[in-house]
């Protein structure tokens, strides 16, 4: 299936809404993108129009989502954008760009952050899988029993 892949970079403009659902952790948050260019009349950056994106976050970025991200905050998110409309009586009312989100993280470019791994859950015994055993198995080392090999030499002859 066709999707299509985005890599944003914004500020959290919402608080992260942090959900159990039965599918799992859900968590969501807008994010605001506001292009910057040169004017080059002012000689300064001058900010464009400012997009909005729901970011959704599922099952254990979900739950990271929550304890991690604040409003105000420069994250970079990639995902999958869903572009929402709603029409009724014929004409357009809204469009909405949601972002089904893989990845989110801060962007070191404008700050610093401390990174800690999350626990992971314990898994479930009827989930569990016995690690194959992936060693090659090595040649006996034990050579008592085997006359040691001489090189074989061939006579030279000195004329």
């Amino acid at each position: 299936m066709n999707e299509t892949i985005v890599c944003v970079v914004g500020n959290v403009a919402t608080p992260p809404v942090y959900r159990e659902l039965p599918a799992g952790p859900s968590a969501r948050f807008r994010l605001a993108v506001t292009a910057r260019y040169w004017d080059r009349e002012k000689s300064a950056w001058t900010d464009g129009h400012t997009n909005f994106f729901t970011v959704w976050a599922n099952r254990q970025l979900a739950v990271n989502v929550a304890a991690s991200v604040e409003v105000g905050q420069p994250v970079v998110v990639q995902g999958r954008l869903k572009v929402r409309t709603e029409v009724r009586d014929g004409q357009q009312q809204w469009a909405s760009a949601d972002i089904d989100a893989v990845a989110i993280g801060h962007d070191l470019s404008r700050g610093t952050a401390v990174f800690h791994r999350a626990a992971k859950p314990e898994p479930s015994q009827t989930a569990a899988r016995p690690e194959p055993d992936w060693e090659t198995p090595r040649p006996p080392t034990d050579t008592t029993d085997r006359e040691p090999v001489q090189p074989s030499v061939a006579p030279v002859a000195v004329t």
